[in-house]
């Protein structure tokens, strides 16, 4: 009699929920919540801008919700990152969004995570800094971390100086072979394409070309070719103009050729001033020679002696 009513307590407890057993707390399973993990892993990638991998990079790869799997690794020389249960990876030269992209399949294809959300963030650079060369007051190499633009690279350099040019070449460093060259306005120091740069580029801005005025000038010079369209009177008005004893129909336009030698071209200097020649525009390193005229010297000379004997006999009158 006692163990049937002993058998039916245990069997009226054992049908009780565990909710209303005293003492016992009730547990709620949490769960997953898709906006907070399409928030962290936007997070993840918000600390860390989309560049280009390369060979010494240091990276710190994660996968979120697995504290245990967090490792800084190295890219090899090869273009690899050794990751632990997926051996060599091949990152370089793939922006951090697709290098986590490839990492999270490898790691779903070996079984060891379901659709891994895998963080990738660039710790050290193998070039920490944007190299600044050419016509910029201060070259050197500038440490800008982060995603920069031109501008930020030019200035860090104090800008550009009066002999820069009209672009700007940049290397980057995942694609050496290929430079690229954009236009650059010396106006307002605007770029019509203000590209991003990363660490490790390499922007040179050119020098300006420059034009030559010699000869029997008043003030032979050299003038930075502001102007594209900078023609031989121009050029001579800066010099301040001819002497008197210029030869005006022998000067000569030295034009630097794509070969070797350069080529003479001569300038019709009398009629271009009588406007019955057109004016000629002039192009980087050319050079404008005029002349002296011989004839022009002789009479010149002779002039002068002519007046210095004039005087003399004047002078000469008046004391006899």
């Amino acid at each position: 009699m006692h163990m049937t009513r002993a058998i039916s307590i245990l069997n009226a407890l054992l049908l009780l929920p565990i909710s209303n057993i005293p003492g016992q707390e009730q547990v709620t399973p949490v769960q997953p919540n898709s906006a907070s993990s399409s928030q962290v892993s936007d997070a993840s990638h918000s600390g860390s801008p989309d560049v280009i991998l390369a060979s010494g990079d240091l990276l710190a790869v994660s996968v979120a919700g697995a504290p245990e799997y967090h490792y800084d690794v190295r890219v090899s020389s090869a273009g690899e990152a050794s990751l632990p249960m997926l051996g060599n990876v091949k990152v370089a030269g793939l922006s951090t969004l697709l290098a986590e992209n490839v990492v999270a399949q490898r790691l779903q294809e070996k079984g060891f995570f379901n659709d891994p959300q895998v963080s990738i963030f660039v710790k050290e650079y193998a070039t920490a800094g944007i190299s600044v060369l050419g016509e910029v007051q201060k070259p050197g190499i500038y440490p800008l971390p982060g995603q920069r633009t031109l501008l930020d690279a030019i200035s860090a350099a104090g800008g550009v100086t009066p002999k820069a040019g009209k672009s700007v070449t940049i290397t980057h460093r995942d694609a050496m072979d290929n430079p690229e060259t954009v236009p650059l306005s010396r106006d307002n120091e605007q770029t019509m394409t203000n590209m991003a740069v990363q660490p490790g580029d390499t922007v040179v801005v050119s020098k300006a070309g420059m034009v030559y005025v010699v000869g029997d000038v008043k003030e032979p010079t050299g003038i930075i070719l502001d102007n594209p369209r900078l023609t031989v009177l121009q050029a001579i008005a800066v010099a301040h103009g001819t002497n008197p004893t210029a030869s005006l129909k022998s000067a000569t336009l030295i034009h630097k050729a794509t070969s070797s030698t350069p080529q003479q071209v001569p300038i019709p200097l009398d009629a271009i001033l009588a406007a019955k020649s057109p004016d000629l525009e002039l192009q980087p390193d050319d050079i404008v020679f005029v002349p002296v005229s011989t004839a022009k010297v002789i009479k010149r000379r002779t002039f002068e002696a002519l007046v210095q004997t004039a005087t003399g006999m004047a002078i000469w009158g008046t004391r006899y």
